[in-house]
């Protein structure tokens, strides 16, 4: 044997011997981890910033906008959603309209999940009002027993009287939507 063929050798017969002793030292253990998850109803609503209200020309017709809100939703098999909407700040400056006093109505259309608020509701500084209804046991997207639409969409067609009486001017009122999920 030459010089190369016997270090081979020595060199195996070390590689063995170490793997035989590591594999003596050695044991192996299988470990089963569960996980769980708690999933709770939830929701989240986007809207624009801002909503123009704009009038046809014609004398005293009124100004009418749309909102197209975004929205996802999960709710309890015994819970529900709402979306609400209420004027938190009336049209400012003075001498405008008055959302108090009712100039401010919307309708609410075209909901891909829940049912949308009925008829021509007034938007009011005193209270929330409806928007749109989510059932029980609803969720947004995957299809199946969810909605085929993510995230899911409706609009509020709002319309402001255009009153005689009304200086002119810019005004502005902040409207404040709500969802919840239940």
């Amino acid at each position: 044997m030459g010089a190369h063929a016997e270090f081979r050798v020595v060199l195996c017969a070390a590689g063995l011997i170490v793997g035989v002793c590591l594999a003596a030292r050695c044991s192996s253990v299988t470990l089963t981890q569960s996980v769980t998850a708690q999933i709770a109803p939830t929701a989240k609503l986007a809207a624009p910033a801002v909503v123009p209200l704009v009038t046809s020309g014609a004398a005293f017709q009124p100004f009418t906008g749309t909102v197209t809100l975004r929205y996802r939703a999960r709710t309890a098999p015994s819970g529900n959603g709402t979306i609400t909407l209420q004027v938190t700040s009336d049209f400012s400056p003075g001498g405008g309209p008055l959302a108090a006093a009712g100039a401010l109505t919307y309708v609410c259309t075209g909901s891909t999940l829940g049912g949308p608020c009925s008829g021509r509701q007034t938007a009011g500084t005193g209270s929330q009002s409806p928007v749109l209804t989510l059932p029980p046991a609803t969720c947004t997207g995957r299809g199946g027993a969810c909605s085929g639409s993510d995230p899911n969409s409706m609009q509020v067609n709002f319309s402001l009287n255009n009153d005689s009486g009304t200086r002119t001017g810019n005004y502005s009122a902040q409207i404040t939507f709500v969802i919840s999920a239940i």
